[in-house]
Protein backbone atom coordinates (compact mmCIF):
# COMPACT_ATOMS: atom_id res chain seq x y z
CA UNK A 1 0.00 0.00 0.00
CA UNK A 2 2.90 2.43 0.94
CA UNK A 3 4.35 1.92 -2.73
CA UNK A 4 0.96 2.79 -4.18
CA UNK A 5 0.62 5.76 -2.38
CA UNK A 6 4.02 6.92 -3.21
CA UNK A 7 3.37 6.03 -6.59
CA UNK A 8 -0.04 8.36 -6.84
CA UNK A 9 1.95 11.41 -5.17
CA UNK A 10 4.81 10.92 -7.75
CA UNK A 11 1.80 10.79 -10.41
CA UNK A 12 0.36 14.50 -9.03
CA UNK A 13 2.21 16.70 -11.59
CA UNK A 14 0.33 15.24 -14.15
CA UNK A 15 -2.70 17.24 -12.80
CA UNK A 16 -1.10 20.53 -13.73
CA UNK A 17 -1.78 19.53 -17.16
CA UNK A 18 -5.21 19.12 -16.68
CA UNK A 19 -5.10 22.55 -15.06
CA UNK A 20 -3.79 24.18 -17.60
CA UNK A 21 -6.04 23.03 -20.18
CA UNK A 22 -5.37 23.62 -23.68
CA UNK A 23 -2.44 22.25 -25.39
CA UNK A 24 -0.07 21.01 -22.44
CA UNK A 25 -3.56 19.07 -22.04
CA UNK A 26 -3.70 17.99 -25.44
CA UNK A 27 -0.24 17.03 -25.42
CA UNK A 28 -0.56 14.66 -22.71
CA UNK A 29 -3.42 13.26 -23.83
CA UNK A 30 -1.56 12.48 -27.40
CA UNK A 31 1.70 11.18 -25.56
CA UNK A 32 -0.81 9.30 -22.80
CA UNK A 33 -2.68 7.55 -25.77
CA UNK A 34 0.28 6.29 -27.67
CA UNK A 35 2.15 4.83 -24.55
CA UNK A 36 -1.45 3.24 -23.37
CA UNK A 37 -1.97 1.69 -27.33
CA UNK A 38 1.57 0.60 -26.87
CA UNK A 39 0.88 -1.27 -23.98
CA UNK A 40 -2.00 -2.86 -24.93
CA UNK A 41 -0.73 -4.02 -28.62
CA UNK A 42 2.65 -5.34 -26.34
CA UNK A 43 0.15 -7.41 -24.34
CA UNK A 44 -1.45 -9.19 -27.31
CA UNK A 45 2.36 -10.00 -28.28
CA UNK A 46 2.27 -12.47 -25.54
CA UNK A 47 -0.63 -14.60 -27.07
CA UNK A 48 0.51 -14.51 -30.47
CA UNK A 49 -1.34 -11.56 -31.59
CA UNK A 50 0.95 -8.79 -33.50
CA UNK A 51 -1.27 -5.55 -34.15
CA UNK A 52 0.55 -3.59 -36.90
CA UNK A 53 1.67 -0.39 -34.43
CA UNK A 54 2.33 1.58 -37.50
CA UNK A 55 -0.78 1.76 -38.63
CA UNK A 56 -2.22 2.18 -35.19
CA UNK A 57 -0.01 5.34 -34.20
CA UNK A 58 -0.81 6.30 -37.98
CA UNK A 59 -4.68 6.39 -37.84
CA UNK A 60 -3.95 7.85 -33.64
CA UNK A 61 -2.45 10.59 -35.19
CA UNK A 62 -4.79 11.24 -38.00
CA UNK A 63 -7.47 11.76 -35.67
CA UNK A 64 -6.30 14.08 -33.26
CA UNK A 65 -5.45 16.16 -36.36
CA UNK A 66 -8.74 16.11 -36.87
CA UNK A 67 -9.44 17.49 -33.69
CA UNK A 68 -7.01 19.95 -33.56
CA UNK A 69 -7.81 22.07 -36.37
CA UNK A 70 -11.76 20.75 -36.35
CA UNK A 71 -12.86 24.66 -35.96
CA UNK A 72 -10.58 25.44 -39.59
CA UNK A 73 -12.31 22.91 -40.99
CA UNK A 74 -15.71 23.46 -40.27
CA UNK A 75 -14.46 26.95 -41.57
CA UNK A 76 -14.05 25.54 -44.95
CA UNK A 77 -16.95 23.50 -45.19
CA UNK A 78 -16.06 20.39 -44.09
CA UNK A 79 -17.90 19.02 -41.29
CA UNK A 80 -15.80 18.23 -38.07
CA UNK A 81 -18.62 15.23 -36.86
CA UNK A 82 -18.65 13.96 -40.53
CA UNK A 83 -15.07 13.23 -40.79
CA UNK A 84 -15.21 11.63 -37.51
CA UNK A 85 -17.26 9.01 -38.85
CA UNK A 86 -15.36 9.25 -42.03
CA UNK A 87 -11.96 8.32 -39.60
CA UNK A 88 -13.88 5.61 -37.79
CA UNK A 89 -14.89 4.11 -40.95
CA UNK A 90 -11.57 3.97 -42.00
CA UNK A 91 -9.84 2.55 -38.45
CA UNK A 92 -12.47 -0.10 -39.30
CA UNK A 93 -11.93 -0.59 -42.65
CA UNK A 94 -8.18 -0.36 -42.55
CA UNK A 95 -7.80 -2.97 -39.78
CA UNK A 96 -9.86 -5.81 -41.52
CA UNK A 97 -7.68 -4.80 -44.52
CA UNK A 98 -4.36 -5.85 -42.88
CA UNK A 99 -5.35 -9.22 -42.77
CA UNK A 100 -4.78 -9.16 -46.54
CA UNK A 101 -1.37 -8.30 -46.08
CA UNK A 102 -0.28 -11.06 -43.81
CA UNK A 103 1.45 -14.20 -45.12
CA UNK A 104 -0.54 -15.95 -42.61
CA UNK A 105 -3.89 -14.38 -43.33
CA UNK A 106 -4.47 -13.71 -39.64
CA UNK A 107 -8.13 -13.06 -38.88
CA UNK A 108 -7.00 -11.36 -35.29
CA UNK A 109 -4.16 -8.75 -36.10
CA UNK A 110 -5.97 -6.42 -38.16
CA UNK A 111 -8.90 -5.99 -35.49
CA UNK A 112 -6.95 -5.82 -32.45
CA UNK A 113 -5.04 -2.98 -34.60
CA UNK A 114 -8.49 -1.02 -34.74
CA UNK A 115 -9.81 -1.93 -31.31
CA UNK A 116 -6.41 -0.04 -29.68
CA UNK A 117 -7.45 2.91 -31.82
CA UNK A 118 -11.00 3.01 -31.00
CA UNK A 119 -10.98 1.95 -27.83
CA UNK A 120 -7.72 3.92 -26.47
CA UNK A 121 -7.27 6.45 -29.01
CA UNK A 122 -10.53 7.91 -29.77
CA UNK A 123 -12.16 7.00 -26.41
CA UNK A 124 -9.59 9.50 -24.48
CA UNK A 125 -9.68 11.91 -27.32
CA UNK A 126 -12.87 13.21 -25.78
CA UNK A 127 -10.82 14.99 -22.82
CA UNK A 128 -9.84 17.07 -25.61
CA UNK A 129 -13.10 17.31 -26.76
CA UNK A 130 -14.32 18.21 -23.16
CA UNK A 131 -11.92 21.05 -22.75
CA UNK A 132 -12.87 22.73 -25.71
CA UNK A 133 -16.68 23.03 -24.84
CA UNK A 134 -17.67 26.57 -25.10
CA UNK A 135 -18.36 28.70 -22.23
CA UNK A 136 -21.87 29.09 -20.78
CA UNK A 137 -22.50 32.54 -18.54
CA UNK A 138 -19.05 33.25 -17.83
CA UNK A 139 -18.41 29.72 -16.64
CA UNK A 140 -15.61 27.64 -18.90
CA UNK A 141 -17.06 24.18 -19.63
CA UNK A 142 -13.65 23.07 -20.64
CA UNK A 143 -13.37 23.16 -16.40
CA UNK A 144 -15.97 20.33 -16.42
CA UNK A 145 -12.77 17.58 -17.40
CA UNK A 146 -12.03 17.65 -14.05
CA UNK A 147 -15.47 15.53 -13.80
CA UNK A 148 -13.53 12.14 -15.35
CA UNK A 149 -10.70 12.30 -13.12
CA UNK A 150 -12.77 12.56 -9.75
CA UNK A 151 -15.29 9.88 -10.82
CA UNK A 152 -12.80 7.42 -11.94
CA UNK A 153 -9.95 8.23 -9.65
CA UNK A 154 -12.53 8.49 -7.05
CA UNK A 155 -14.26 5.29 -7.50
CA UNK A 156 -10.85 3.30 -7.76
CA UNK A 157 -9.24 4.53 -4.42
CA UNK A 158 -12.21 4.48 -3.02
CA UNK A 159 -13.46 0.98 -3.77
CA UNK A 160 -9.66 -0.05 -2.59
CA UNK A 161 -9.52 0.96 0.49
CA UNK A 162 -13.04 0.51 1.47
CA UNK A 163 -12.50 -2.86 -0.36
CA UNK A 164 -9.40 -3.58 1.73
CA UNK A 165 -11.05 -2.41 5.14
CA UNK A 166 -14.73 -4.67 5.33
CA UNK A 167 -15.18 -6.57 1.95
CA UNK A 168 -16.13 -9.80 2.04
CA UNK A 169 -18.49 -10.35 -1.08
CA UNK A 170 -16.75 -11.11 -4.36
CA UNK A 171 -17.89 -8.73 -6.97
CA UNK A 172 -16.66 -10.70 -9.89
CA UNK A 173 -14.26 -13.54 -8.86
CA UNK A 174 -13.57 -14.67 -12.11
CA UNK A 175 -12.43 -11.27 -13.21
CA UNK A 176 -10.89 -9.58 -10.70
CA UNK A 177 -10.57 -11.95 -7.66
CA UNK A 178 -10.06 -9.14 -5.32
CA UNK A 179 -12.56 -6.68 -6.06
CA UNK A 180 -15.60 -6.90 -3.87
CA UNK A 181 -19.08 -5.55 -3.33
CA UNK A 182 -18.38 -3.73 -0.58
CA UNK A 183 -15.66 -1.73 -2.47
CA UNK A 184 -17.71 -0.84 -5.12
CA UNK A 185 -20.53 0.62 -3.03
CA UNK A 186 -17.31 2.90 -1.47
CA UNK A 187 -16.43 3.21 -5.02
CA UNK A 188 -19.87 4.91 -5.91
CA UNK A 189 -19.84 6.95 -2.74
CA UNK A 190 -16.51 8.24 -3.24
CA UNK A 191 -16.91 9.49 -6.85
CA UNK A 192 -19.97 11.20 -5.72
CA UNK A 193 -18.60 12.61 -3.40
CA UNK A 194 -15.80 14.04 -5.07
CA UNK A 195 -17.81 15.25 -8.22
CA UNK A 196 -20.35 16.85 -5.14
CA UNK A 197 -16.95 18.77 -3.82
CA UNK A 198 -16.96 19.92 -7.30
CA UNK A 199 -20.21 21.51 -8.32
CA UNK A 200 -20.24 22.71 -4.56
CA UNK A 201 -17.30 24.73 -5.02
CA UNK A 202 -16.25 25.74 -8.90
CA UNK A 203 -20.27 25.21 -10.51
CA UNK A 204 -22.86 25.28 -8.66
CA UNK A 205 -24.63 25.80 -11.12
CA UNK A 206 -24.57 22.47 -11.97
CA UNK A 207 -24.15 20.73 -9.27
CA UNK A 208 -27.31 18.20 -9.89
CA UNK A 209 -25.38 17.17 -12.82
CA UNK A 210 -22.24 16.69 -10.63
CA UNK A 211 -23.69 14.25 -8.63
CA UNK A 212 -25.00 12.45 -11.18
CA UNK A 213 -22.22 12.29 -13.04
CA UNK A 214 -20.05 10.86 -10.18
CA UNK A 215 -22.88 8.30 -9.89
CA UNK A 216 -23.38 7.04 -13.08
CA UNK A 217 -19.11 7.72 -13.63
CA UNK A 218 -18.26 5.12 -10.97
CA UNK A 219 -20.41 2.52 -13.02
CA UNK A 220 -18.38 3.41 -16.28
CA UNK A 221 -14.54 3.43 -13.90
CA UNK A 222 -15.72 -0.13 -12.96
CA UNK A 223 -16.43 -1.61 -16.14
CA UNK A 224 -13.52 0.08 -17.71
CA UNK A 225 -11.44 -1.70 -14.99
CA UNK A 226 -12.97 -4.95 -15.52
CA UNK A 227 -12.67 -4.94 -19.33
CA UNK A 228 -8.97 -3.66 -18.86
CA UNK A 229 -8.27 -6.68 -16.57
CA UNK A 230 -10.36 -9.13 -19.29
CA UNK A 231 -8.24 -8.79 -21.88
CA UNK A 232 -5.18 -8.94 -19.61
CA UNK A 233 -6.16 -12.54 -18.53
CA UNK A 234 -6.43 -13.04 -22.22
CA UNK A 235 -2.94 -11.68 -23.05
CA UNK A 236 -2.01 -13.92 -19.87
CA UNK A 237 -0.51 -11.42 -17.81
CA UNK A 238 -0.72 -9.50 -14.90
CA UNK A 239 -0.57 -5.57 -15.82
CA UNK A 240 0.17 -3.99 -18.96
CA UNK A 241 3.53 -2.67 -17.85
CA UNK A 242 5.72 -1.90 -14.77
CA UNK A 243 6.55 1.95 -15.11
CA UNK A 244 4.22 2.98 -12.58
CA UNK A 245 5.28 0.96 -9.36
CA UNK A 246 2.57 -0.44 -7.68
CA UNK A 247 0.13 0.73 -10.75
CA UNK A 248 2.07 -1.64 -13.59
CA UNK A 249 1.63 0.51 -16.69
CA UNK A 250 -0.19 3.56 -17.77
CA UNK A 251 -2.67 1.81 -18.99
CA UNK A 252 -3.64 -0.26 -16.00
CA UNK A 253 -4.02 3.64 -14.19
CA UNK A 254 -6.02 5.21 -17.14
CA UNK A 255 -8.16 2.15 -17.97
CA UNK A 256 -11.17 3.51 -15.98
CA UNK A 257 -10.28 7.79 -17.21
CA UNK A 258 -10.75 6.31 -20.85
CA UNK A 259 -14.25 4.88 -20.17
CA UNK A 260 -15.85 7.75 -18.23
CA UNK A 261 -14.22 10.54 -20.35
CA UNK A 262 -17.06 9.47 -23.56
CA UNK A 263 -20.05 9.13 -21.06
CA UNK A 264 -18.82 12.65 -19.37
CA UNK A 265 -18.49 14.33 -22.65
CA UNK A 266 -21.80 13.15 -24.08
CA UNK A 267 -23.79 13.66 -20.88
CA UNK A 268 -22.24 17.42 -20.95
CA UNK A 269 -23.85 17.86 -24.49
CA UNK A 270 -27.53 15.76 -24.20
CA UNK A 271 -28.16 17.05 -20.54
CA UNK A 272 -26.47 20.10 -19.69
CA UNK A 273 -26.73 21.35 -23.30
CA UNK A 274 -23.62 24.41 -22.81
Amino acid sequence: MKQRIISALIMLPLFAFIYLGGIPLLAICIIGSGLCMYEFYRGYENINVKADKIVGFLLLAMLYVIIIYGEYLNARGLVYSHLLLLWTCLTIAIGLAITLFRADNNIVDGPITSLGVLYIGFFASHLVLIDRLPSTNGFDNGHLVWLVFLASFGSDIFAYFVGCAIGKHKLCPNISPKKTVEGAIGGIIGSMLLCFAFGYFVCPQYLIHTIIIGFVGSFFAMAGDLIASIFKRKMGIKDYGAIIPGHGGFLDRFDSVIFVAPFVYYYILVVIKP
